[in-house]
């Protein structure tokens, strides 16, 4: 028996692949699944993440960009280590948020890869998933 796995994803402004802020509208589709008032602050949470690491972010991608003729492009890297670091902790507030509230409602919070339908880049989006309950009561 195969089970359907569907999802929502949220996004709105993005810079190099990372957005500096998710959309915190409630969707209609949580309706029965989540409070408004919890949506909002786990999203309140995920973009006070992104306000608190973009500004650095920007700083450092600034000095990258004037500098990356004279040292060949390392000076880009900073930008990236960064960036890495804003994800995982984007990842840890996830975690958190699924393991005290999203997984008892049958939901999954992840951080993943989309490839944008206008250009060539990839951005990263939230996902919330929908898990589908297992009928343990049905026989095989």
């Amino acid at each position: 028996m195969k089970y359907e796995h569907s999802e929502l994803v949220f996004w709105h402004l993005y810079r190099f692949g990372l957005s500096n802020k998710f959309d915190t509208e409630f969707p209609q589709a949580l309706s029965a699944k989540v409070a408004p008032e919890e949506f909002a602050a786990s999203m309140k949470r995920i973009n006070g993440v992104l306000k608190k690491t973009l500004p650095m972010n920007m700083k450092w991608l600034l000095c990258g960009c004037l500098c990356c003729c004279c040292t060949l492009g390392c000076s880009m890297w900073p930008v990236v280590c960064l960036t890495k670091r804003t994800q995982h902790l984007i990842e840890k507030v996830l975690d958190w948020e699924n393991s005290h509230l999203y997984h008892k409602l049958g939901l999954h919070w992840k951080l993943a890869k989309q490839r944008s339908d206008s250009n060539s880049m990839t951005e990263y989006v939230l996902l919330l998933e929908f898990i589908p309950k297992i009928p343990i009561h049905r026989p095989d």
